[in-house]
């Protein structure tokens, strides 16, 4: 009997240590996140359904909103998500065991208890992505009242010159407004109010537009999603030479299944500009020492009008729709006063010319847009159609008048009268679709149609006997019909554990058959292309550990000459150098390689990336002498380039109240030009930097001091000068966090000028430019509820 007894006892320890073991594997594990972003300290609590008193395991996310609970007895459980701020979240699991992963749970604001408690939630500044970063504009405060251009000058590895010309690695990168193409084409067309992310990505895969040689910039504008009634109101006022006037307005509603927004900006300001140009050309010696000089005075005026409308019948199924409406003018009061002298230093020639350029824009944009979810998230299917129109009219009054040696006027002002006016519209069609082709594999695919119409008329007319007389030589018209038809196909995947892979990868192919017709007024420039190219991609990510990662890549791109490039028109608005387009521009093939290193640590993050770019008939802005003194300026297909460098990202939060971004890069450029036959540069490195500094000197406060720098940069026949200047922007809560007081002061040494040097075998010549960059404003923010503040005027930059 007391055998059996032990007997007994042996199986029930056993069968106690058998459950205690089979019980160390069993798990419940996930991610939360709020719908954008991972969620941190979220408390995860593990309840038997028999009695809801009591906790059966307990756990809190982790940084990357990851949880586990383990040793779990088999049982019927609910699963409670509970963070303040958020909605408390529950789900009922049926444990048999065995360890579940219930992938990701996404919670929801709670708006009326964010109306009391003020949840310090902070996004980063730079977030980093798979395909590049994003940065958050909210966190940038020295640049409010002012535009896409001025901040744009604030984002890592973005060079700005002081002219408003954007590039990535030295050339102009793809813009999209929401993800789709626009006709806003020019960056001050957008209040920097009005924008809430920048995205750049620097390698894009097959899914992306194949004309994005340097990358991509993508600008998303504001849209809260924030539930019950949400609104702000900002106001700025400020002068650099001339006074400057910002303000906005932003109104929300949102339901369970609704959600309105509309939103206001606008923006008024008067700027100036001194252009001061020399040349000197080698072999003519009538027109042989050339000075000019040149004053602006401008007035401008920007308005933007946007209204969002989305429908969510249920969970898997959401509409949305999007209008924006965009007028702007510009007054341009321009006096050009030009010298010539011959090659011995006598007085040739000598005016002075008087423009009053009055410019007026009208964009429209609508969007509609579909996405469906399904049971498995990594199976998604969204479609959305755009249609955006430009109406531009440009009208000159210019009056002439020439001086003789003694600077006596000789004759009459002759006067002249042009006028520009331009219609454009492009239209998108796109349809993505994600499905898993196996566990560890997911299939993307899609199709990209743009369709671009573009019409522009040019008049110019001379004053003869007491009335305006057009002259055909110097008028033209321009029609440009453009169809891009795309369809791509990748394979992501990755090898490892689902949660933490070792390997990532992608392949990818696009196929884009581009048509093409251009055609001026009288038939004499015509062109028509018509072609099929494939485009291919890969890429190979090895992650280290959680935090650190090595990716290399390849892409081919194209980069297709825009609108101004093609358009033969000549503008010969300074006679002396007259500049138009090439309707016979080739596009231009570029094969890219990449590798980059990424890792972060509690308080740093540092990021990497080799680049190297191999471009055929490479498209840059090319001057040739003509025979009377005059230099024109036409974009030519110069040949190969290849060019090589390093790109550098590093994020630091030393201390509470402290923290910066510095970015850094460099490349080195070598140009083989021999079907020109003027000299060119053949080789130059060029390099830029940027420091974004943001400190809290005390309670409610935020300053921000940013630097730029951009060395000189390469030009098939020159370089461009360095440019470099300093912001700064400082905010302030007021009362309960609902107000905000903001100072900015942009280009604070007032050192910010943009120019050129050439020297050539035929001619050399410098050209340099300064507007009034400095300036100061001042602006007041106030939210009608406390959720929305965070969204639209908070500025917690953090790179935690």
């Amino acid at each position: 009997m007391k055998k059996c007894r032990q007997k007994l006892s042996l199986l029930i320890f056993l069968f106690t240590l058998s459950q205690f073991c089979f019980g160390q594997n069993s798990s419940i594990k996930g991610t939360v996140s709020d719908g954008k972003l991972v969620v941190e300290f979220v408390d995860v609590i593990l309840k038997n359904t028999i009695d809801s008193s009591k906790v059966a395991n307990y756990a809190v996310t982790d940084i990357s909103g990851n949880f586990v609970l383990e040793n779990i007895p088999s049982g019927d459980y609910q699963l409670q998500f509970k963070l303040v701020g958020f909605k408390t979240f529950k789900q009922k699991i049926k444990f048999s065991g065995s360890p579940i992963s219930i992938g990701t749970i996404t919670l929801q604001n709670d708006t009326n208890l964010l109306n009391a408690v003020l949840v310090n939630s902070q996004k980063k500044q730079i977030q980093k992505t798979d395909e590049g970063f994003v940065f958050n504009a909210v966190s940038n405060i020295s640049q409010s009242g002012g535009t896409a251009t001025d901040m744009l000058k604030s984002i890592p590895t973005v060079a700005v010159d002081a002219d408003g010309g954007i590039t990535l690695r030295g050339k102009s990168p793809m813009i999209l407004i929401n993800g789709k193409n626009s006709a806003i084409t020019n960056m001050d067309q957008i209040a920097a109010s009005s924008i809430e992310s920048i995205e750049v990505i620097s390698n894009p895969t097959a899914k992306y537009d194949a004309n994005a040689e340097s990358g991509i910039i993508n600008i998303k504008l504001k849209k809260n999603n924030q539930s019950g009634i949400n609104g702000a109101v900002v106001l700025g006022g400020g002068f650099g030479a001339k006074g400057r006037l910002n303000s906005s307005v932003l109104l929300n509603q949102k339901s369970e299944k609704w959600n309105f927004g509309l939103g206001y900006d606008n923006r008024f300001a008067g700027r100036t500009k001194k252009i001061k140009g020399e040349r000197t050309n080698n072999f003519i010696d009538d027109e042989h020492f050339i000075y000019q000089n040149r004053n602006d005075e401008r007035t401008e005026g920007l308005q933007n009008l946007k209204l969002n409308i989305d429908f969510s019948p249920n969970k898997r199924n959401s509409f949305s729709f999007e209008a924006l409406g965009n007028i702007e003018n510009q007054d341009n009061d321009e006096t050009l006063h030009s010298q010539v002298n011959t090659s011995a230093n006598q007085f040739f020639s000598n005016n002075i010319r008087h423009s009053l350029e009055l410019e007026r824009s009208k964009v429209g944009e609508l969007a509609f847009s579909y996405d469906r979810k399904f049971a498995d998230d990594r199976k998604s299917l969204n479609a959305s159609i755009t249609s955006s129109f430009n109406k531009h009219r440009e009208n000159t009054d210019i009056d002439t008048n020439n001086y003789n040696q003694y600077n006596a006027m000789i004759g009459d002002a002759s006067l002249q009268r042009t006028h520009n006016y331009e219609h454009e519209n492009i239209s998108n069609a796109i349809v993505n679709y994600a499905i898993p082709v196996a566990e560890k594999s997911i299939i993307e695919t899609g199709y990209k149609g743009t369709f671009r119409f573009f019409n522009s008329d040019f008049q110019s007319a001379d004053m003869t006997n007491g009335e305006y007389i057009t002259d055909p030589l110097a008028s033209n018209s321009f029609k440009y019909n453009e169809q891009i038809n795309a369809v791509y196909g990748m394979l992501n995947s990755y090898i490892g554990d689902k949660e933490n892979p070792k390997w990532k990868y992608n392949l990818g192919l696009r196929a884009e058959n581009v048509s093409n017709t251009g055609a001026t007024q009288n038939n004499s420039d015509h062109f028509s292309n018509d072609y099929l190219k494939l485009f291919p991609s890969a890429s190979l990510q090895m992650n280290l550990a959680s935090d650190e990662f090595v990716k290399m890549g390849y892409s081919k791109r194209i980069n297709r000459p825009d609108l101004d490039d093609l358009n033969p028109f000549t503008d010969i608005t300074d006679a002396l150098n007259p500049h138009g387009g090439n309707p016979y521009l080739k596009p231009e093939i570029i094969h890219i390689a990449e590798m980059s290193y990424n890792k972060e640590w509690s308080k740093y993050s540092f990021s990497t990336n080799a680049f190297y770019r191999n471009a055929t008939d490479a498209i840059r802005q090319y001057a040739e002498l003509k025979d009377n003194g005059v230099i024109l300026l036409q974009p030519r297909n110069i040949g190969s380039t290849i060019t090589y460098g390093l790109e550098t990202i590093f994020s630091l939060k030393p201390v509470r109240f402290y923290d910066a971004n510095i970015s850094i890069t460099a490349f080195q450029q070598k140009i083989n030009a021999s079907n020109l036959t003027q000299d060119v540069v053949n080789s130059a490195f060029s390099w830029y930097g940027k420091i974004i500094n943001n400190f809290i000197p005390w309670k409610g406060g935020k300053l921000q001091i940013i630097g730029n720098y951009n060395s000189a940069l390469a030009t098939p026949q020159g370089k461009r000068i360095p440019i470099y200047n300093i912001d700064m922007g400082f905010q302030q809560k007021l009362g309960k966090g609902n107000a905000r007081l903001g100072l900015v002061v942009t280009d604070m040494f007032n050192t910010l000028e943009s120019g050129y040097k050439n020297n050539t075998y035929l001619f050399s010549n410098n050209r340099t430019s300064k507007s009034d960059t400095r300036a100061l404003m001042l602006t007041f923010a106030y939210s009608f509820k406390s959720d929305f503040k965070e969204k639209l005027l908070e500025n917690q930059f953090s790179t935690e």
